[in-house]
């Protein structure tokens, strides 16, 4: 998928995430946590932009979104301590898994488990390069997110 669709992916699964945190009370950090899921969801695809890397390749990893997931919790250790760190964890996984999962429905697939195992996950519903599609998956991602964002206000 392009930058729409992960976009759109990542706040689809954000989403329970944002209205836990809205419903406890923590709205702003809510917001902060989506930001950071959205903008971590496109770093896979930084494998395209040199040839040392083959694109979806260790990028597009369960190992890699634990990568990305400890570095979040590093940076969030030290500007916020314990729990962010672990918030970190979370968003930082999460943002790489989701744009695991936008990228299963295309012809090409995903290697996540790569190089313990080559086998290639495909739903092969759509090419990536479907505008359709990538506009689709980003309306459902923020009518989700802001659903959740609703919920959340609602059960305060």
């Amino acid at each position: 998928m392009y930058q729409p669709g992960h976009c759109g992916v990542a706040l689809a699964l954000y989403a329970p995430i944002c209205c836990v945190l809205v419903a406890a009370g923590s709205p702003t950090f809510a917001l902060l946590g989506g930001g950071v899921t959205v903008a971590l969801t496109m770093i896979p695809d930084l494998d395209t932009r040199t040839n040392r890397l083959r694109h979806r390749g260790a990028t597009h990893t369960v190992a890699f979104a634990g990568a990305v997931g400890v570095l979040t919790a590093l940076v969030g250790g030290i500007f916020g301590g314990a729990t962010v760190a672990e918030f970190g964890l979370l968003v930082g996984t999460l943002s790489i898994v989701s744009h695991l999962l936008a990228d299963v429905i295309t012809p090409m697939g995903v290697r996540p488990f790569w190089p313990l195992s080559k086998r290639t996950f495909t739903l092969d519903i759509v090419p990536a390069s479907d505008v359709r599609a990538n506009v689709l998956l980003f309306v459902l991602g923020v009518a989700v997110a802001g659903g959740a964002w609703t919920l959340g206000h609602l059960l305060r």
